[in-house]
């Protein structure tokens, strides 16, 4: 079956979903605990959001995170359907 064929039925989505989001929590929890480990255990979130999220940079943050959740979703779910 094509991926084509795959995407149009409603069981790819719901796999689909059940991969990304997931992996979209995890791929930010890591990556909160990469750059800003001692400021999160701290207590310190004003400079975890300074860090991380202030002046725009929350964009650039979650943009690559939920393109790559997005395309290992797909990736995955396409290679696990029949």
């Amino acid at each position: 079956m094509s991926f084509l064929d795959k995407i149009k039925q409603p069981i790819f989505w719901t796999s689909f979903a059940k991969v990304a989001l997931p992996f979209f929590i995890i791929v930010i929890v890591i990556s909160l605990l990469m750059n800003s480990f001692s400021e999160i255990f701290s207590g310190d979130f004003e400079t975890v959001n300074q860090i991380n999220f202030a002046e725009g940079k929350w964009k650039n943050f979650f943009g690559f995170k939920i393109v790559f959740s997005t395309v290992y979703g797909l990736y995955t779910t396409n290679k696990k359907m029949k």
